[in-house]
C-alpha cells in the first residue's frame, strides 16, 4: 500500500492552505521542521479536529460529526469509519510515541510512528513505513521544541525539515475532538493486548461524545477518557472467533464506575498504575463473518453527566 506519511503529508498541506478557515496557526521551527497549530494557541474547531483526527488516520478513515444526547444534554458525537483498522488504526491513530526532551513532553500519534516501527504492532500488521517525510501529531500543552522536532527527524531516519508536527492541548475542541474518533482504535488495541491477530479485523466503526472543552490538561484527559470508555460505540467485523472478546469493553475492568479524573487522581496521575483494561470503549459489538455476533458492555450516561459536569 502507499507510504501512511505521503498521505498524511496530503492532509497537513491542506491545513497549511486553510488555517485562516481552520483557524489554526503554523511556523516553522529554526532547523526547518513545521509545527501546526491545532489547540495549543489557536482555537481550531469542529472541522479542524477532524482534519487533525483523519491526518492521525493517514486519510484511510472517514471522519464526520452528528449530533446526539448525552443525558438529555445535546453534544456533538464524533464517527470514524475504517476498512483498514490494522494499519490505520494501530499503525497510525494510536497514541504510542512518548517524546520527551529536555523540558517537552508530548504524546505522539500518526504515521511517523510506522516509520521508527519498534511498537510491538508492526510485526503483528506486518507493515513498516518508508518515506522521506514524516507526520506525527502531539498532544501537549507547549508546542514542540526544535530538539524535539529533531530526535523525531533522527528516529524516523528524516531531514528535519521534513517533519511535520501537528500539536494541540488535550484542553482544546481538537483534542476533544480527535480523542472522540479513538473508540475503534481503543477497541483494537484491546483484541491485541489480549493476543488477538489485529489483522484478523476487517472493518472497525466507531463513535463516541465529544467532551465540553475543560479549563486545564488533567481535567481534559479524566473528560475525554470518559468519553470513551462511558460514552463510545464500537462495531467490528472479523474473520476469526476468540473466547475473550468479553474483555474488550471498559465495563469488564476492575475500576469502572468512576469518572477518569478520580480513577487518574487515585493512581497519582499515572497512567501506568491504572487498570489497562478500562482504557476499551463503552460498547462493542463484534461480527463473526460466517459465525456470531457478540453484543458486549454498555454506555453509561450517568457517569458521562458527572465526568462533563452537565447541570
Amino acid at each position: 500500500m502507499d507510504s501512511l506519511n505521503r498521505m498524511a503529508l496530503e492532509l497537513a498541506d491542506e491545513a497549511l492552505e486553510f488555517t485562516e478557515e481552520l483557524d489554526v496557526g503554523a511556523f516553522e521551527l529554526d532547523n526547518g521542521a513545521t509545527v501546526i497549530d491545532f489547540g495549543v494557541e489557536h482555537h481550531g474547531g469542529l472541522e479542524a479536529g477532524l482534519l487533525l483526527a483523519e491526518l492521525q488516520t493517514a486519510g484511510l478513515a472517514t471522519v464526520q460529526t452528528r449530533v446526539d444526547e448525552v443525558a438529555g444534554a445535546t453534544f456533538p458525537h464524533v464517527e470514524l469509519a475504517c476498512d483498514r483498522p490494522a494499519v490505520a488504526l494501530l499503525g497510525a491513530q494510536k497514541a504510542g510515541w512518548e517524546l520527551t526532551v529536555d523540558d517537552y513532553e508530548g504524546l505522539g500519534s500518526g504515521p511517523a510512528r510506522a516509520l521508527v516501527a519498534r511498537e510491538g504492532e508492526y510485526e503483528a500488521i506486518d507493515y513498516v513505513d518508508a518515506f522521506e517525510f514524516a507526520v506525527l501529531a502531539l498532544e501537549s500543552d507547549a508546542f514542540p521544541t526544535e530538539a524535539a522536532a529533531e530526535q523525531v527527524a533522527e528516529l524516523a531516519d528524516v531531514n528535519a525539515e521534513s517533519v511535520y508536527l501537528p500539536a494541540y492541548r488535550t484542553a482544546s475542541v481538537a483534542g476533544s475532538v480527535t480523542a472522540a474518533a479513538r473508540a475503534a482504535e481503543l477497541a483494537l488495541f484491546r483484541l491485541f493486548e489480549l493476543g488477538y491477530d489485529p489483522t484478523n479485523v476487517l472493518t472497525a466503526s466507531g463513535s463516541a461524545p465529544v467532551a465540553p472543552v475543560a479549563g486545564d490538561e488533567e481535567a481534559a484527559i479524566g473528560r475525554t477518557n470518559d468519553a470513551l470508555a462511558y460514552g463510545g460505540r464500537v462495531h467490528l467485523t472479523v474473520t476469526e472467533d476468540f473466547d475473550e472478546f468479553e474483555a474488550v469493553p471498559s465495563s469488564a475492568a476492575d475500576r469502572y464506575g468512576k469518572p477518569f479524573a478520580d480513577i487518574f487522581a487515585d493512581a497519582d496521575w499515572d497512567a501506568s498504575a491504572v487498570d489497562e483494561g478500562v482504557f476499551g470503549p463503552a460498547q462493542v459489538t463484534i461480527d463473526v463473518t460466517g459465525g456470531p455476533t457478540y453484543a458486549l458492555g454498555d454506555v453509561h450516561e450517568d457517569l458521562l453527566a458527572e465526568g462533563f459536569g452537565v447541570a
